[in-house]
């Protein structure tokens, strides 16, 4: 579940190794271009962490956000 907090969402997602969490993050690659938004994330091995905001209305959580979080778990569930 993502946690709002901060001014942000946050979520942090585990994988078997790092080929896998690479995959994720390729993926989740091509939706955040097709989007234009841009996430804050970061990866260490088999974790992948997301911290979501839109810069551009103050840094703050917006719909744009919501949707992209949707997207990533539909994209992290589909991988399962």
């Amino acid at each position: 579940m993502w946690k709002e907090e901060d001014n942000k969402l946050k979520k942090s997602f585990k994988f078997k190794d790092f080929k896998e969490a690479f995959g994720f993050m390729t993926e989740v690659s091509e939706v955040v271009n097709e989007m234009d938004h841009h996430p804050f994330w970061t990866n260490t091995y088999n974790k992948v962490d997301f911290e979501l905001n839109t810069h551009s209305e103050g840094d703050v959580v917006t719909d744009k956000d919501r949707k992209l979080a949707a997207a990533i778990d539909e994209i992290f569930e589909k991988g399962k």
